[in-house]
């Protein structure tokens, strides 16, 4: 199994931290790594929110295997948390797996711009505590026999669909980053757009989605 050897053991811990929250949401869970020089970016889905989660890792060393100087494969999120060494700052790269299919669709590299209208980041975590407080007073309104799992998605759909201040960024995207441990306290966090993507970048990861939904139009394939 090939070696990453991660910038310290605080990479380490943070990105073991990233894989566990994605395997509680989802135990079969993938992620694409893709490593160039001393960048490794590990990309998941968590299915209860429809966004496509990028965490930044700092590697000690460029990546390298034999001829290779770049890596893009897309792995069992459970055998990579496993494969971490958080006293020693590795990780090995386990053997490749069948992508499900946001994993060969990514946002764009380049083409970023700065937008305005999000809210202050104590405003962020306002909005997703409201939201959550909103979700359990009205379904736990709801009569025994209309508590079914198509009504409590259609609460949850209208509540965690609306958009954040006088942005295009939908609740959901906020309620992810808070969740995957991105949107913490005392931390910047910016908006940014290119086509129709916006991404919620914090220094933890970045919460990227697209309007139109994941597969359409202006994406990358690689």
């Amino acid at each position: 199994m090939t070696a990453l050897h991660l910038a310290d053991e605080g990479e380490a811990a943070d990105l073991a931290a990233f894989l566990s929250r994605l395997i509680h949401y989802d135990r079969g869970a993938a992620v694409r790594l893709q490593a160039v020089g001393t960048a490794l970016a590990v990309f998941g889905r968590p299915p209860s929110f429809e966004v496509l989660a990028v965490r930044a890792v700092r590697l000690a060393k460029p990546y390298e295997n034999g001829l290779d100087a770049t890596l893009d494969v897309t792995v069992s999120a459970g055998e990579l948390l496993e494969s971490v060494e958080e006293s020693a700052a590795t990780a090995g790269v386990p053997t490749a797996v069948t992508g499900p299919p946001w994993a060969g669709v990514l946002p764009p590299r380049g083409g970023w711009r700065a937008e305005n209208g999000l809210p202050a980041p104590d405003a962020l975590r306002a909005l997703v505590r409201a939201g959550v407080t909103e979700f359990r007073s009205r379904t736990q309104e709801l009569a025994p026999e209309g508590r079914t799992r198509a009504e409590l998605d259609r609460i949850g759909r209208e509540i965690w669909s609306r958009t954040v201040g006088r942005t295009r960024l939908p609740v959901r995207a906020v309620h992810a980053a808070q969740s995957l441990g991105f949107l913490r306290p005392g931390v910047p966090v910016v908006l940014v757009a290119t086509g129709a993507w916006l991404r919620l970048r914090t220094p933890y990861g970045s919460i990227a989605v697209r309007r139109a939904g994941l597969g359409a139009l202006d994406v990358s394939v690689r």
